[in-house]
């Protein structure tokens, strides 16, 4: 984002707007924290905000200030597309495509709105007037917080704003063990911190709130682990029957796929995820070394995402997911050997 861009964006936040706030759908940490915060800095300039989330998010994260403020889309479709076509200016948050946010995609594309993408994923569409895209940061709520500097606006970032954003820095670093967490991302963390970000809390509000079927569906995802040697890859799987069974809500297979990424020796670990309402298996993909899941998130599983944390979708099923994905490693052992 250039000096240009910025001036031209302080100059549209000069006076009142409709602006409406948009993640992707299946909203995580990072989403929500990166909405909310901003939500709370154009609320605070008296602009009329609304965050649209395309569908719900997990529980674990319904705590967040403002949370009660969301529109979910497929819950108030009409509302929200009145909202957005109404809208001076809309910022997308934490994807690069719009197909991303499902549902929403149509409106958004004949939104006449001026379009704001701030996103660290790679390869950005270029539907946005203005974008801030970085793929070296840990996240969008680490972004957003640069974007207020770039606005002389960080002295605006009380509590509530800071937890927001405290909360999508932790989640979309592993709480600070990956590798796109820099010196910067801890000094970022340092002066949310000192702004009002409890940070025990709200470790614990994320971490330490489990239901008790969301951990024995987290013991038979472990049971269900593959180890593949011969490629340092380990593997996890999920069936609809097994979901079923441990009554699965939304957010409960969240950071699962890095218990294979502990394992000794293993570089790439993945779990498959079976949704048979919506014929689709949902794949996460994650490195510990150089391996990019990206790349080969985009070209074998429709997906894409991060050098080190990427997701996919297959429309086989579940075993044919498994062996198809078995068949491909071949290809990559030199490169998951070294």
């Amino acid at each position: 984002m250039t000096k240009n861009d910025i001036l031209e964006i302080k100059q549209l936040l000069n006076a009142p707007r409709n602006i409406v706030i948009v993640p992707h759908k299946n909203p995580d940490g990072d989403a929500m924290g990166s909405s909310l915060a901003l939500y709370h800095y154009l609320k605070g300039l008296g602009h009329q905000t609304k965050v649209i989330v395309p569908n719900d998010y997990p529980s674990f994260l319904k705590w967040l200030p403002g949370d009660r403020t969301v529109l979910i889309y497929e819950g108030s479709v009409d509302m929200a597309n009145t909202a957005i076509a109404d809208a001076d200016i809309i910022f997308t948050l934490d994807f690069n495509a719009l197909n991303r946010t499902g549902a929403m995609e149509p409106a958004l594309k004949s939104a006449s709105a001026v379009k704001i993408l701030i996103d660290h994923h790679q390869q950005p569409e270029n539907y946005a007037k203005y974008i801030y895209s970085d793929v070296s940061m840990s996240s969008t709520c680490e972004m957003i917080y640069h974007f207020l500097v770039m606005l002389d606006a960080v002295l605006s970032i009380d509590a509530k704003i800071a937890s927001c954003l405290y909360v999508g820095i932790m989640t979309d670093t592993g709480s600070f063990r990956f590798s796109s967490t820099t010196s910067t991302t801890h000094r970022v963390v340092a002066d949310l911190i000192d702004k009002g970000a409890k940070n025990t809390v709200i470790h614990n509000k994320v971490y330490d709130n489990n239901s008790h079927n969301r951990l024995k569906l987290l013991g038979c995802a472990l049971n269900n682990l593959k180890v593949l040697k011969d490629y340092n890859t380990a593997y996890i799987t999920l069936s609809q029957e097994e979901l079923n069974a441990f009554k699965f809500k939304k957010g409960d297979t969240e950071g699962v796929v890095n218990y294979a990424l502990s394992v000794k020796d293993v570089q790439f670990a993945v779990i498959f995820i079976e949704h048979k309402i919506e014929s689709l298996v949902k794949i996460s993909f994650r490195s510990n070394s150089a391996f990019d899941v990206n790349q080969f998130a985009r070209k074998h599983f429709n997906g894409g995402g991060h050098i080190n944390a990427a997701g996919g979708r297959s429309e086989m099923s579940l075993n044919d997911t498994i062996e198809k994905f078995i068949s491909i490693l071949p290809q990559y052992k030199n490169d998951l050997k070294s």
